[in-house]
Order: C-alpha cells, then sequence, then structure tokens
C-alpha cells in the first residue's frame, strides 16, 4: 500500500497505517512530512520510484521553487544520492541567480571544484628538484581551487561593504599576479613540450 496523505484522509490513523506496513509509527510521521515538503512532480517522481527516499529528503532541503530545476538536472546527469546532497548543499549556497544556475547547469564540475585537493606525495620517479615543484603545484592548485570555488560561489555575498576597501588591494594583485603566472606558465609548458 503506498503511504500518502490519503490514507489518512480516508479514515486510517497513523498507528493503523504503520500497522499495515509494519513500520513505527513515527516512520509513517516521517514520510508524511516529507511528502508535505515536496512539490506536486516530485511526489509524482518518489511515487513511480523515479526518485528515491534519500533523493527525496536531499530535495526537500531546497525551497519548492528549486526542487523541480534540481529534479531535472539530477535526472539528466544521473546523479547519485551524494552528488544530489552536494549539488543541493551547493545550490543553498548560491546567493545569485548566476550561480544558482551555474550549480544546476553543471553540477559535477561544481561539486569537483567545491571538493578539490591537490595533496603530492614524494614521488620516486621526479628528482629532488621535481618533487619540490611537485609539491608546490599542489599547494597552490588547491589553493587555486578554493579561491575559485568561493568567488564564483560564495565570495560576494559573504564579504560585508567594510570589507571590499581592504580587500580590493589583495584582489588586484591576485589579478596582476595570476596574468603573470599563466603567462609563464604557458610558455613552460612550450618548453617541456620540446623533445
Amino acid at each position: 500500500m503506498p503511504l500518502s496523505k490519503q490514507s489518512l484522509a480516508d479514515g486510517l490513523q497513523q498507528i493503523e497505517v504503520a500497522q499495515m506496513l509494519g513500520r513505527h509509527k513515527s516512520w509513517i510521521n516521517r514520510r508524511l512530512a516529507l511528502i508535505e515538503r515536496l512539490t506536486d512532480e516530485a511526489r509524482q517522481a518518489l511515487r513511480l520510484g523515479l526518485l528515491s527516499p534519500t533523493q527525496a529528503r536531499h530535495m526537500t532541503q531546497l525551497p519548492r521553487g528549486n526542487q523541480n530545476a534540481a529534479m531535472q538536472r539530477a535526472t539528466e546527469h544521473a546523479l547519485t544520492s551524494r552528488e544530489l546532497s552536494e549539488t543541493v548543499r551547493l545550490l543553498q549556497a548560491s546567493c545569485t541567480q548566476e550561480q544558482t544556475q551555474f550549480v544546476l547547469e553543471k553540477p559535477r564540475e561544481v561539486i569537483r571544484q567545491s571538493q578539490d585537493t591537490y595533496v603530492h606525495q614524494w614521488d620516486p620517479r621526479l628528482s629532488p628538484a621535481g618533487n619540490r615543484a611537485a609539491k608546490r603545484l599542489g599547494f597552490l592548485l588547491d589553493a587555486i581551487a578554493k579561491m575559485n570555488h568561493w568567488l564564483r560561489l560564495t565570495g560576494r555575498s559573504e564579504l560585508q561593504a567594510c570589507d571590499r576597501p581592504h580587500l580590493l588591494e589583495s584582489f588586484t594583485k591576485l589579478q596582476h599576479e595570476s596574468s603573470l603566472l599563466s603567462e609563464t606558465a604557458t610558455d613552460f609548458i612550450k618548453e617541456m613540450q620540446i623533445p
């Protein structure tokens, strides 16, 4: 018997529904609360088995206005429950329409950016200088990935107006140094590719 609000409207008490399904009354309460927080489309997907109960629980953390778009993207990208959970977390952190759209359009890319860590282990194939370079690259790539994620998703909303004048010089320097680093790295890559 599928659990629904209609079951209770038909005169069955929660305890009776629990007994019929072989569940505890608290399980019935949780399922009913879950169903009430979902959009009609999400309820239908849950009923048809297109949305698992775990995925539905993740969806309820979003406002109803975002649930259908998130569910559609989860289906399009075949997101796992864990990936959907991360997508929901990133959508909750999004403060602008652009951020929300970015998360919805490229959920796996955004998840990867938010979790990127580059940890270097000593590589016996490399010289001591090569290992030092690899270690520096690891720290730098990790910092860049975290800063990129912060700027794209949460930076603008987290900063207060009083922060901006004090950080402007540092961000300007970051932009300049990043541009120089990009040019130098491009030249270095070309040198490394010469046989």
